[in-house]
């Protein structure tokens, strides 16, 4: 699985604790992870909480991520950010109870969690507890294991709801504003990852076209 790492400006120092828990537990589980930044504060390209939402939704949809480890200071920004986006199901998780309810009931492709609020002394081995309850093992299982189909039905059911209610990435990538979309694709490292992992060429060549 091509699991992405965005972090947004408020959070970007933590950039490194954060990709380094999830590295050390992803990768050994076959998992690649790209990091798309913010590296540090003093980037020069800047992520707010809303371009991680917009990143987010291009980066799954093109199929340049299977995954995305998103957040911001409470985690609630970037969530409904992400949410806005079509195809794209995050959940908040601020712990391992958390990660492994939304990954065996609601088996979403993308977690917002709080990097501000609550993000204290051993923050980074809740990290990796988190990584591991959600990227260890199969998901979308169900719990309890009785209600597994259900839970698999009410998925489809909202899948297609939210097919229904959003328009399509390429679509939102030529009606959003255009400089929030270049601004969200300004990263360091967004055109050496994206390009070589993105399957949907017409949004790949979309935003080739507008980055020149």
């Amino acid at each position: 699985m091509k699991i992405a790492l965005i972090t947004e400006n408020s959070q970007a120092a933590k950039n490194a604790i954060i990709h380094e828990a999830l590295t050390d537990v992803a990768e050994p589980l076959g998992h690649q992870v790209f990091n798309y930044g913010m590296y540090s504060a003093e980037d020069a390209a800047s992520l707010t909480y809303v371009m991680n939402g917009l990143l987010t939704g291009i980066l799954l949809n093109s199929g340049a991520a299977d995954f995305v480890v998103t957040g911001c200071g409470t985690g609630m920004g970037s969530m409904l950010a992400c949410n806005a986006m079509p195809g794209v199901f995050c959940g908040l998780v601020i712990d391992p109870t958390d990660a492994f309810l939304f990954g065996q009931i609601n088996d979403g492709n993308a977690i917002s969690m709080p990097y501000a609020k609550g993000f204290g002394w051993a923050a980074e081995l809740n990290l990796r507890d988190v990584y591991g309850k959600l990227f260890d093992g199969e998901r979308g299982l169900g719990y309890p294991r009785e209600r597994a189909e259900i839970m698999r039905t009410n998925r489809g059911i909202l899948k297609d709801l939210k097919a229904a209610s959003c328009h399509d990435m390429l679509t939102v990538l030529k009606t959003v504003d255009q400089d929030l979309l270049k601004a969200a694709i300004a990263g360091e490292r967004f055109a050496e990852y994206f390009y070589a992992n993105a399957t949907d060429h017409e949004m790949a060549a979309y935003l080739k076209g507008i980055t020149g």
